[in-house]
């Protein structure tokens, strides 16, 4: 405890994945802090350039240009990336699916009042969205998207998978506590000077100077998933920019979820299947998972704990 009092913390705010970030490092050698900062900047955007859909020389890129008609060679990281993200999409029952990354191209996010995507394309967005049909053959380390047409994206476990690399980069420096924030995805290690234990509050949503709750933790990760930056509204309701992969339609029973969790990936992923499952089922999902709860805020600002959470609800 008194050798955290002398180290000092270093912040660097970054826009990576279109999102902002916030690397921080905590250590008594300000030039290793440092060292270490930049270090992780290079290997988010190294991961940046293997996941983005949108740059014609990634991986990502090649997949679903072969959609429908073969399989392309990719390298483990992101075979191994795709296969957790399946993972997700099977505990899930298919709540979360990276092959809905298509909905950016049928609804239009963008805060503003639109009309409802028509039947026609609602269906056809449905078709082209399945986990089931991303085939993965391990000894080639092969991806094949079944379907001409489809897509798969990061945009639901990318920025957990590129908070996780950082922090092992960092700890690979001698950094033994820091934070990465992922626009508000959190991902902690050690501790802060003069403190044991990270400090995580979590907002009242009917009141934003009041807490849910206060977590502490020396390690972990604290994930939401929410309609509070992307949304459009139809006829005066607001649909969240996640999409139930079942349906193609958009969210609008939960308002925002809360995952706290070891993974910072795996709660990524998981507060976008929580967002889409009904909220019984999400909570009962979530109580059979070990080390992992959640908060569910529905469309009312109720706010519906898993069952570890319940009696630290407004401590």
């Amino acid at each position: 405890m008194n050798n955290l009092k002398r180290k000092r913390v270093q912040h660097y705010p970054i826009k990576i994945m279109g999102c902002g970030f916030v690397i921080t490092a905590i250590d008594e050698n300000k030039q290793l802090a440092w060292d270490a900062i930049r270090a992780a900047e290079i290997e988010m955007r190294r991961i940046e350039a293997l996941i983005s859909s949108w740059t014609t020389t990634s991986q990502t890129y090649l997949i679903n240009e072969a959609a429908g008609k073969k399989g392309v060679v990719v390298s483990k990281e992101l075979f191994e990336l795709i296969e957790r993200s399946l993972k997700v999409s099977e505990l899930s029952n298919g709540a979360f699916d990276i092959s809905g990354t298509l909905s950016r191209y049928y609804w239009n996010f963008n805060k503003k009042e639109n009309e409802f995507l028509a039947e026609d394309k609602v269906l056809e967005l449905r078709s082209l969205i399945d986990f089931q049909k991303i085939k993965l053959e391990a000894s080639t380390s092969s991806v094949y998207l079944e379907q001409e047409g489809m897509k798969i994206g990061f945009g639901g476990i990318g920025k957990g998978y590129a908070a996780l690399k950082a922090k092992e980069v960092m700890e690979s420096y001698g950094i033994e506590s820091g934070l990465v924030n992922a626009s508000g995805d959190l991902l902690c290690w050690g501790s802060p000077p003069d403190k044991d234990q990270w400090e995580i509050k979590i907002p009242d949503p009917t009141n934003r100077t009041e807490n849910l709750l206060s977590i502490s933790f020396e390690e972990g990760s604290v994930v939401t998933s929410g309609s509070y930056e992307n949304f459009t509204l139809i006829n005066g309701i607001k649909y969240s920019h996640i999409i139930n992969p079942r349906t193609a339609l958009p969210v609008t029973h939960t308002k925002n979820v809360t995952v706290i969790c070891p993974n910072v990936e795996f709660a990524d992923a998981f507060a976008t299947a929580l967002s889409v499952l009904p909220i019984n089922e999400g909570l009962s999902l979530c109580n059979k998972l070990a080390g992992v709860e959640c908060i569910i805020i529905d469309v009312n600002d109720v706010a519906h704990f898993s069952l570890n959470l319940k009696t630290q609800a407004y401590a």
